[in-house]
């Protein structure tokens, strides 16, 4: 039976369990997480936090891959067999075939070392947002037509031809087909598509899915935009609807 999340009291604060064998990175990163004031937990390789994550849950987990004993693919596995925490994967190296991986198991997100912690933590906040509405709609199914009034609404969906995206889930579907999406390729996405046909520059993609202190160049946008492409065309060969102007940025099509 899958674990609850954590029962939360009003004030508490979201509790962010750390895993990586790099004592400085969790130093670090906690230092900055409790700044922002979240709760840390912090483990040292992946077979103790697997225990700890699932006697204890903590609101989510960011884990490094690359670890002894249990790396972070093994730890995500294991852990997806009885709870459905949220994970953010870190790792050395921009592998694809480790993000692929990942994501496939169930990975809400991925960032690559070095990263920025405003970015890390800016992508904490979008992911504990999004486990939020999913108590959402869990509550609103529970309750009756009459006791759901004091539920906020949710934003629409976006349609645009044979996309259809929800921005409060942060699910993607392309003619139907589900294309998992980290959050960032979820905001680029976004921003292209809710004014399809208009071409948005670099920066202007870089506006949307960073924070505006976190420093990325050119070519991380370009990386983005093709990793989406390669993730429709692998639900659709025939995948177009992200165009390139060359010189100027990318666009939507939605025909």
């Amino acid at each position: 039976m899958p674990l609850r999340a954590p029962v939360r009291q009003l004030g508490d604060p979201r509790v962010i369990a750390l895993v990586d064998d790099d004592r400085n990175i969790l130093t670090t990163v906690g230092i900055a997480l409790q700044a922002e004031g979240f709760a840390t937990r912090l483990y040292y390789d992946g077979a103790a936090a697997l225990k700890a994550l699932l006697e204890n849950p903590p609101d989510l987990a960011v884990c490094d891959i690359k670890m002894p004993r249990m790396d972070g693919h093994e730890l995500l596995s294991r852990l997806r067999e009885k709870s459905q925490l949220p994970v953010i994967f870190l790792t050395s190296k921009d592998d694809e075939a480790d993000e692929a991986l990942g994501l496939a198991m169930g990975a809400d997100d991925y960032i690559a070392k070095p990263f920025s912690q405003r970015l890390l933590i800016a992508r904490i906040r979008a992911i504990l947002r999004r486990s939020e509405i999913a108590r959402h709609d869990a509550a609103a199914e529970g309750e009756s037509e009459d006791a759901q009034p004091h539920l906020q609404p949710l934003p629409e969906p976006i349609r645009r031809g044979r996309l259809t995206m929800d921005p409060a889930r942060h699910t993607v579907t392309w003619q139907g087909d589900a294309v998992s999406l980290t959050v960032t390729e979820f905001l680029i996405l976004e921003a292209l598509a809710l004014r399809p046909g208009v071409v948005k520059t670099r920066n202007q993609l870089m506006d949307a899915a960073y924070h505006d202190d976190v420093f990325v160049d050119d070519r991380t946008i370009d990386s983005h935009i093709k990793r989406l492409r390669r993730k429709f065309r692998a639900v659709d060969r025939e995948f177009a609807a992200i165009e390139t102007l060359y010189g100027a940025g990318y666009s939507f099509a939605d025909s």
